[in-house]
């Protein structure tokens, strides 16, 4: 599991143990979050992250992944297409990677809450140092033009109550007109859940992700 954007590995403490019954779990905060490293003058990107998880999984996992992703989608993309050799298979917990790239987003529920979302975050979540360094992130490669390239399985998770990434929003209808043009990605719609499915609802996300798992890779 990855976390980024601005959240720490504890974000994801009630979903580690269940998955640590019958896997191998790690959870990492990508440089510039949490208790990692914050490198003044470091130029933060998704490419620079999907180098970073990428060096991870060849040093330390040494074997194919199955990445559980709380970070941009456009990151997570990259990776598939980058090493399809380390990566097998990638699930998406939240669409909040689509929120940050205007070739996919042109919607005023989201513009509008932007300032909000990122204030409110930034109070609870993160040190002041957190701040600078998303203003510094850059906008990473298109997730559209990325999709059609990854056919390693992908299941994405989304909450039917999600304020910010609404299913009848441009990101929510992108997705599910995936499900007719490719064969490897998997949507499953949870019902009563909001932006943050593995902290709105755990257990239902584990209901879903684990047979998923058992499924896909015979694991």
């Amino acid at each position: 599991m990855k976390e980024g954007g601005r959240a720490l590995t504890i974000h994801t403490l009630m979903n580690i143990g269940t998955l640590a019954k019958s896997y191998t779990v790690y959870a990492i905060d990508l440089l510039g979050f949490g208790a990692s490293d914050k490198p003044a003058g470091y130029s933060y990107t998704m490419e620079g992250w999907a180098q970073l998880i990428l060096d991870f999984l060849d040093e330390v996992v040494k074997k194919p992944t199955v990445l559980i992703d709380i970070l941009q989608l456009a990151c997570k993309e990259t990776l598939a297409q980058s090493s399809q050799t380390l990566v097998r298979g990638l699930v998406l917990l939240n669409c909040a990677g689509g929120m940050n790239n205007k070739a996919i987003v042109d919607d005023w529920r989201i513009k509008l809450l932007f300032p909000l979302l990122w204030f409110i975050d930034f109070l609870l979540k993160q040190r002041p140092i957190a701040s600078a360094i998303f203003e510094r992130v850059k906008q990473g490669p298109n997730p559209v033009q990325l999709m059609p390239s990854i056919s390693i399985p992908l299941l994405v998770l989304w909450g039917d109550e999600d304020p910010f990434t609404p299913l009848d929003g441009p990101v929510g209808k992108y997705f599910s007109s995936l499900l007719s043009k490719l064969s490897n990605v998997k949507l499953i719609v949870l019902k009563g859940v909001g932006h943050c499915p593995h902290d709105d609802r755990p257990e239902l996300v584990h209901e879903k992700l684990l047979p998923w798992l058992a499924e896909t890779f015979n694991f």
